[in-house]
């Protein structure tokens, strides 16, 4: 894998709304909302529930296990601090709660498949601890 801890890029940009993502993310925990009221999962974050509109959510933390849902490989980067690590992944992974993030995918382009099980791995990215996944220890053949 390719060192990512040395790249000069910009960090996501934090709101007061998804600064506990980031956060508890830094701390090495993957955390989404729930909706206190009907008990769904959701991300990205909101202030009310999508489902029910509810305003009782809170962050929780998450398995962080997945499927892959999609995934390209990035050859031009949007920011020139990704140069020396390209060509990479990233991907939807739609978590076992049911939500689906965007992250990098920390596995070789010929590995990667649509429905591979996947698990979060925090990852030091230009200094700043960022959610990304990769495969888990025992990986299993694709749904």
């Amino acid at each position: 894998m390719k060192d990512l801890s040395q790249l000069d890029v910009p960090g996501p940009t934090k709101t007061p709304l998804t600064a506990p993502f980031w956060e508890n993310a830094a701390e090495g925990k993957l955390t989404i909302q729930k909706c206190g009221s009907c008990g769904e999962h959701f991300f990205y974050p909101r202030p009310l529930c999508p489902n029910c509109w509810s305003s009782d959510v809170a962050w929780t933390e998450v398995r962080g296990s997945g499927r892959l849902k999609s995934f390209s490989q990035i050859w031009k980067p949007g920011h020139p601090g990704w140069l020396p690590v390209t060509p990479y992944l990233v991907g939807l992974v739609e978590l076992d709660e049911g939500p689906t993030l965007l992250s990098h995918i920390l596995v070789e382009r010929n590995e990667a498949k649509i429905g591979d099980r996947l698990e979060f791995i925090p990852q030091n990215i230009g200094g700043q601890m960022l959610p990304c996944f990769k495969y888990p220890d025992n990986k299993e053949e694709p749904v």
